[in-house]
């Protein structure tokens, strides 16, 4: 419990300077069942808070296996008993190497749960060049060839409750929004990407992470805005939760500051 409590002290320091958080899944999974517990706790005390919560599980595999992680994380799981809820989440990061078939459950589950993902194509870390800018055939790059993916699932039309067929509210691209509820990870360490990646994927929410610890600057993060305010997710976790290392004093204090400062960089850049 002493985790769901550090995570909570945290969104109560730092919640009025965010629109979401992104607890890292692994974090909590290595602690056992006593680690998913409290990784629906934090869930519950964000969304408390008025917050998103986006799961960071970069789920994927096969489609009968992608249908239990879109259950666990995004829907619920029926039982001869009653239906056994999932954590609720507001969205999911999946990762698409299995390609199309194994996103598609996740999608129809996000989407019968009013939630979003997040698919990788370019990540943050050292390593992502060694696959995900190798050239393909016809000349493009991995990367690019999984912005495409992502740009047809956003395209889709998604039938309303009623199931008239209309493009529900905030979804699919062009929907009222002009936010797709499918979108992209994005490093923030590759700007160099992200001007190629928005034009490949005009209405893909971008998830920016990187900055802070791992050196991206969100100066340079400019063309994930191409779409307005609600263009990119900028992530620094640990940038905030630790910036009492750095600026001393009191560690609510120092993370609710340094969020601040994150969000009206941000806005700069969007407005």
């Amino acid at each position: 419990m002493a985790v769901a409590i550090h995570c909570t002290l945290a969104i109560e320091a730092v919640g009025e300077h965010c629109v979401a958080v992104k607890p890292q899944v692994a974090c909590f999974e290595r602690l056992g069942a006593a680690g998913w517990a409290a990784l629906a706790e934090v869930t519950r005390r964000a969304q408390e808070h008025g917050l998103l919560v986006i799961a960071d599980a970069k789920r994927g595999d096969i489609d009968i296996s992608a249908a239990a992680y879109a259950q666990a994380f995004l829907g619920s799981t029926p039982t001869p008993y009653g239906p056994v809820a999932g954590l609720g989440v507001d969205a999911l990061t999946v990762n698409p190497l299995l390609g199309g078939d194994s996103l598609a459950p996740l999608v129809r589950t996000a989407r019968a749960a009013g939630a979003g993902l997040f698919v990788l194509v370019r990540t943050s870390n050292p390593g992502a060049a060694d696959v995900q800018e190798l050239e393909l055939r016809d000349g493009t790059r991995v990367s690019e060839r999984l912005a495409g993916l992502v740009a047809g699932l956003a395209s889709e039309p998604r039938e309303d409750r009623a199931g008239s067929g209309a493009r529900a509210p905030g979804t699919g691209e062009g929907g009222r929004s002009g936010i797709s509820d499918v979108g992209a990870v994005v490093g923030a360490t590759a700007p160099g990407w992200l001007e190629r990646l928005r034009e490949l994927m005009p209405s893909a929410p971008f998830l920016l992470p990187g900055v802070g610890a791992q050196g991206g600057r969100v100066e340079d993060l400019a063309a994930a805005f191409a779409p307005g305010p609600a263009g990119g997710l900028i992530i620094a976790s640990r940038a905030v939760v630790g910036a009492y290392l750095n600026d001393g004093g009191d560690p609510a204090a120092a993370a609710a500051g340094a969020a601040a400062r994150l969000r009206e960089a941000a806005w700069k850049l969007s407005a």
